[in-house]
């Protein structure tokens, strides 16, 4: 019964440990491989997933080999390269932030001291009781380890860091890396937290797909047009090398400068096509006239546009411009998006109470321009 519990004990952490550091945090230690590197090395999933785990089932064996836990103890055996495994995924949401360990030292000799007694206790109660009930698979020394291995596989969990934003925001730009635009814009595509990071990856990616007039607010939107680009340091790449981005849009900025000033100075300058990036800056800062004023200078100063043409939060922009303004500069009519308009308006009326009628509102409309213009952040 000792082997078959240390082979069940084996497999449930070679399990979880791979799984772990493939599925879960390969993106995450890929950026910290790149910070702690300089960018001189790449970090493999699969191959990194194995050697750790191999190197930590390792320690587990020497671990037994000197405390000789058996039965209901064996599982303290992994208490160490669980916390091993804990502290390689204790990263920290900005990469470019040195830890302070001073305290956590001194907290983790702490907390190994601890299980060193617990384990010098557990190998004395053996010795003097040893377990009875071993001959069965489902025995009750069995479902100790496995609580044990639960609790521990639990305090990884809490220990490391599993911060929504933060992996989406790793898992975005390794897809940017693989050139995969349409993977980077479905990394925590449903969810409805997201940072200036974030947001910069996916405006990046709409960008290079052609669809940021297109989708840019079926995302939630975070601050304003100056975290767009990372010209201002409000927002930036960890792994994705900037220059490429610049290498598209034209030029790298020569010093720091706000977004919006770095786009019109390049457009002015026609080394690249940033109308959209423009538009949408606008868009984001509300600022409809200034928006409908560059649409028509894009457009040639046309008086009416076609309808066709224009992307959909444009059009859903100007059928908003045409409703809030009495004389707008810029003649929009489009059925089909005066109706959902005036729908929106008609669901408002019938929800008095702030909060509900949000709700109902982000329901139907909460992937449009109209939503964040009047309710988004």
């Amino acid at each position: 019964m000792n082997k078959l519990l240390r082979l069940t004990c084996a497999l449930v952490f070679i399990a979880f440990a791979f799984l772990w550091l493939y599925r879960f945090q390969a993106d995450v230690l890929a950026g910290v491989q790149h910070v702690m590197s300089g960018g001189r090395t790449r970090y493999n999933p699969l191959l990194g997933a194995v050697i750790i785990t191999v190197l930590l089932q390792l320690l587990q064996l020497l671990v037994y080999s000197f405390f000789r836990l058996r039965n209901r103890g064996h599982a303290l055996t992994y208490f160490p390269s669980m916390l091993a495994l804990a502290l390689i995924s204790a990263v920290n949401t900005d990469l470019q932030q040195s830890y302070d360990w001073g305290f956590w030292w001194i907290l983790i000799l702490l907390v190994l001291a601890l299980w060193v007694g617990v384990c010098l206790v557990v190998r004395y109660i053996q010795n003097v009781e040893p377990d009875k009930d071993t001959s069965v698979f489902f025995s009750r020394p069995m479902w100790i380890n496995m609580l044990v291995m639960v609790l521990m596989m639990l305090g990884v969990a809490w220990v490391g860091n599993t911060n929504a934003v933060f992996h989406f925001r790793m898992r975005a730009e390794t897809c940017l890396l693989e050139g995969d635009f349409e993977g980077a814009l479905e990394a925590g595509m449903e969810s409805l937290e997201s940072d200036a990071d974030l947001q910069m990856i996916r405006m990046y990616a709409m960008a290079r797909r052609g669809e940021l007039g297109e989708r840019l607010f079926h995302y939630p939107i975070v601050g304003s047009s100056s975290v767009m680009l990372p010209t201002s340091d409000a927002s930036h790449f960890v792994r994705y090398p900037v220059d490429s981005l610049y290498r598209v849009f034209g030029a790298r900025p020569a010093r720091k400068m706000m977004p919006m000033t770095y786009l019109n100075l390049m457009a002015a300058r026609h080394l690249s096509p940033l109308e959209d990036y423009i538009l949408c800056g606008l868009l984001i800062d509300r600022r409809l006239d200034e928006f409908v004023g560059k649409l028509r200078d894009f457009s040639n100063g046309k008086d009416s546009l076609d309808t066709a043409r224009l992307p959909l939060h444009y059009r859903e922009a100007l059928t908003l411009y045409n409703h809030l303004r009495r004389h707008p500069a810029i003649i929009y009519r489009n059925p089909v998006m005066e109706e959902d308009y005036l729908n929106l308006r008609e669901l408002e009326r019938k929800y008095p109470d702030a909060t509900e009628r949000r709700g109902k509102v982000e329901d139907l409309y909460g992937r449009t321009y109209w939503y964040y213009y009047d309710y988004g952040h």
